[in-house]
């Protein structure tokens, strides 16, 4: 570990390959707490480069339990986390609309780290169960169109930086990996990134896989679109800038986005927005985050169809209907 601190004081980079073995021994035991603490800080203070990012990710990937559902195809929406906005859970909220309007949704989620209340702190409070007992994540799929992933329970490296990630408190490259590496692969994915920077680091590498597309980043700051500013979408076509006023909204305030203040006041919010019972504006945040999770799978359909589609899941209480079979199943 020493040589590779030497090597980030030094403003140099790592290859994919350095990349991978590095992350490979993080999660295997190989260096102390202080030492992983050391790297993790040092290597956020740059830039992260598209070698990097590729190589930390095939080692995380190829380290995690992985699960095969052959016949579904899935999505997964999540963001990355580490925008410091404190909003509600949009993605984890979007994820059961996109479920509700049909579509079968692979959740990859984790505690807040550098956010107050992570997808799996709202799942865990409201009753769901962890597992990565393949079974019973068919089930949930084949019953509720969505499983949930606790990442820990899927990735061992997880288990090691955890209480590190903790203790830090701010965001690291692990924010950035957790979208990369859903168990399940999913052929379509819908990520919402912190930095248009890491937009195209994933643009880039999305572009080798198989994958259909939609990286989201909003411009204002968030890894979601939050209508608070405007936009840029990242997908298999290209890049494309929005403006909240081309969907038909005007431009929200950030307080009317916020997420509270406990794991409590997330879940408040989260049962109020499911149960039909949000503001116009957390609605048509979520909605206008699930169109775009839609879309990623109809690229050939315009927006306004996919909202609509959206719509009836959310308002119809078909979302409600995923998420009670999910965590009552």
């Amino acid at each position: 570990m020493k040589e590779i601190l030497t090597h980030l004081f030094e403003y140099k980079s790592f290859t994919r390959a350095e990349a991978y073995t590095i992350l490979t021994n993080i999660a295997t035991g190989k260096y102390e707490s202080h030492q992983i603490a050391a790297f993790m800080t040092t290597f956020g203070m740059r830039s992260i480069r598209v070698e990097e990012l590729g190589g930390f990710r095939d080692a995380m990937y190829d380290l995690c339990l992985k699960l095969d559902f052959d016949g579904y195809d899935l999505i997964d929406m999540c963001g990355t986390g580490g925008d410091g906005k404190n909003t509600f859970n949009i993605s984890t909220l979007s994820s059961f609309v996109v479920a509700g309007a049909g579509y079968h949704v692979a959740k990859h989620g984790n505690v807040g780290v550098s956010s107050g209340c992570g997808s799996s702190n709202v799942m865990e409070y409201l009753g769901y169960t962890f597992t990565n007992d393949k079974g019973v994540l068919n089930k949930q799929l084949d019953e509720a169109n969505i499983c949930f992933l606790h990442a820990p329970l899927f990735h061992p490296a997880m288990k090691t930086v955890a209480p590190i990630r903790k203790a830090l408190g701010v965001k690291t490259f692990f924010n950035m990996l957790g979208p990369l590496t859903n168990p399940t692969n999913p052929k379509f994915q819908s990520v919402g990134v912190f930095s248009l920077e890491l937009a195209r680091l994933y643009g880039y590498l999305y572009q080798k896989s198989a994958k259909q597309y939609t990286i989201i980043h909003g411009l204002d700051g968030y890894d979601e679109i939050s209508l608070t500013g405007d936009f840029k979408i990242i997908n298999n076509t290209g890049e494309h800038y929005y403006q909240v006023s081309e969907l038909g909204f005007d431009k929200v305030s950030a307080q009317e986005l916020e997420g509270g203040e406990t794991v409590e006041d997330a879940a408040k919010i989260f049962t109020s927005i499911i149960n039909t019972e949000g503001t116009d504006v957390q609605n048509n945040v979520v909605l206008t985050n699930a169109a775009f999770g839609i879309q990623t799978f109809h690229p050939e359909k315009s927006f306004a169809d996919c909202y609509y589609e959206a719509e009836e899941s959310l308002m119809g209480k078909k979302a409600l209907n995923s998420f009670q079979k999910l965590v009552n199943g």
